[in-house]
C-alpha cells in the first residue's frame, strides 16, 4: 500500500465518520418531532427509543460474520447510505408502522456501520504505525455538531422532518458513495490482512480472541457511553431542575460537551504519540471522573457547566483508544474483536439514561451522578490494557512502517 493510498484512505474514512455524525445528530436531536409526527405517545417513545442501540447491536454482531467472508470496506460501503436513507424514510413516514420499519433499518445500518467504520479505522492506523483513531471520532464530533445545528435550524424555522432531512441526505448521499471509493485497508503485522482463515494462524500473537481477555475493554466501553448518554440525556434537566438555570441556559452544557469533546479528540492521537495510551486514558479517566463531581456538587449552574465540560475533554479519549487498544489485543483477529466491542457502545448508551433516571427518582440526581463517576474510575483498574504503546509505535522497539505518511 502506497503512502498516497493510506493518506486517501485515511481523508475518506474520516469522512465517513463525519457522515455518520451528522445523521445519527439529526435522529436524536429531532426525536420531539418524531414523536408529533407520528402521534408516539410518552408510554411507547422508550420503546422505540431501546429499539435502535438493541438492533445496532444485531447489527454489529452480523458484521462479525459478514467480514468473514467479505472485507469490511464492502460493509461501509453499502451501510453508510443505508443509514442516511433510513433516516430520510424516518422524515418521510406517516404511519406508525413507517417509522418501526425506518428505525429497525436504521438500528440495523448503524450496528454495521459504527462496527466496519471502526474496523477499518483500527487497520489504518496499523498500517500507519502511530495513533491516528482519535482523529476520525474527532470528525464524527464535528459531523454530531454541523447535525445537531441543522437539527436545530429545522426546528427554529419550525421545518418538517421530511423538509429537515432531504437536503441533506441529497447532498451527503452522494458524498459518501463517492468517498467510499478510496477506502483502504491496512495490511496485518506480518503483511496479511487479518481477516478469513489467516485470523486463525496468529493464535500466539494475539489472533484467536478470547472475549475473557477482551472483557477489561467491553466494560470500559459501557463505562465511558454510560457516561456520555448521562451527559445527553440528563444535562440539560440537571442544570435547570437541580442546579436552578433558565430553560435556555439548560441547553448550553450538551453543547460545551459537544465542542470539548471534538478539541479533546482533535489533539488526543498527539497526546498518544507523546506520553502512550495508558497516560492518556489514565488521565482521560481521571479528568471525567472529576467533572461528574463537580456537577454532583456544583451550587450552581456556571459550576455545573464547568462539571460538563471537563467531561467532554475526559471521556472523549476513552472510546477511539479502546477501539484501538482491541485492535493491537488481537492484531490477527482484529475485525472480530472491533465487532464485539462496538456491542458495548449500545449496552452502555442503554443502561446509562434509565440508571440515571431511576437513581435520580429514587435517591436524587445529584446522588445519581456519582454513579458514572464511580464507573468511569473503573478504568483506571483496567488502563494497562491499552498498553504497551510505545513497543509497536515508534517508541524504540519497533520502528512505525509508514512514519512519514501525513
Amino acid at each position: 500500500m502506497t503512502d498516497a493510498g493510506l493518506r486517501h484512505g485515511r481523508a475518506s474514512l474520516g469522512l465517513s465518520f463525519g457522515v455518520q455524525g451528522v445523521a445519527f445528530a439529526l435522529l436524536v436531536t429531532r426525536i420531539p418531532a418524531i414523536q408529533d409526527q407520528y402521534g408516539i405517545s410518552d408510554g411507547l417513545l422508550p420503546v422505540f427509543l431501546a429499539a435502535v442501540p438493541i438492533l445496532a447491536g444485531a447489527g454489529s454482531v452480523a458484521t462479525e460474520k459478514v467480514v468473514a467472508r467479505v472485507r469490511p470496506s464492502v460493509v461501509l460501503r453499502w451501510a453508510q447510505p443505508l443509514v442516511l436513507l433510513a433516516l430520510l424514510g424516518v422524515g418521510a413516514g406517516r404511519e406508525m408502522w413507517h417509522v418501526a420499519v425506518a428505525l429497525g433499518v436504521f438500528g440495523l445500518a448503524v450496528g454495521a456501520l459504527d462496527a466496519s467504520m471502526n474496523m477499518l479505522g483500527v487497520s489504518l492506523q496499523r498500517a500507519y504505525g502511530r495513533s491516528i483513531m482519535t482523529g476520525f471520532h474527532a470528525a464524527y464530533s464535528l459531523g454530531g455538531i454541523a447535525g445537531a445545528s441543522l437539527a436545530w435550524a429545522g426546528a427554529r424555522w419550525e421545518l418538517s422532518l421530511l423538509a429537515s432531512y432531504l437536503p441533506v441526505v441529497a447532498v451527503l448521499l452522494p458524498v459518501a458513495l463517492t468517498g467510499s471509493r478510496w477506502y483502504t485497508e491496512g495490511k496485518g503485522a506480518e503483511g496479511k490482512r487479518p481477516d478469513g482463515a489467516e485470523a486463525g494462524a496468529g493464535a500466539g500473537a494475539g489472533g484467536a480472541l478470547s472475549f475473557k481477555l477482551l472483557l477489561p475493554l467491553c466494560l470500559i466501553m459501557a463505562f465511558a457511553y454510560i457516561g456520555d448518554s448521562t451527559v445527553s440525556n440528563w444535562s440539560a434537566k440537571y442544570l435547570q431542575d437541580v442546579l436552578g438555570s433558565s430553560e435556555q441556559l439548560a441547553t448550553v452544557p450538551y453543547n460545551l460537551y459537544m465542542v470539548t469533546t471534538l478539541l479533546g479528540r482533535a489533539v488526543g492521537d498527539l497526546g498518544v504519540r507523546r506520553f502512550g495510551a495508558v497516560a492518556v486514558v489514565r488521565g482521560g479517566s481521571l479528568l471525567a471522573a472529576g467533572g461528574f463531581a463537580v456537577v454532583a456538587v456544583a451550587p450552581g449552574a456556571w459550576v455545573g457547566m464547568l462539571g460538563f465540560t471537563m467531561l467532554g475533554f475526559g471521556l472523549c479519549v476513552i472510546v477511539p483508544q479502546t477501539f484501538a487498544a482491541a485492535g493491537r489485543m488481537f492484531p490477527g483477529n482484529s475485525d472480530a474483536a472491533v465487532a464485539r466491542l462496538n456491542i458495548f457502545n449500545y449496552v452502555g448508551f442503554l443502561v446509562g439514561s434509565p440508571l440515571v433516571g431511576a437513581l435520580g427518582e429514587a435517591w436524587s440526581y445529584r446522588g445519581a451522578m456519582l454513579v458514572p463517576m464511580v464507573l468511569v474510575l473503573a478504568t483506571l483498574v483496567y488502563a494497562r490494557a491499552f498498553g504497551p504503546e510505545t513497543a509497536r509505535y515508534g517508541g524504540g522497539h519497533e520502528r512505525p512502517r509508514t512514519a512519514d505518511v501525513g
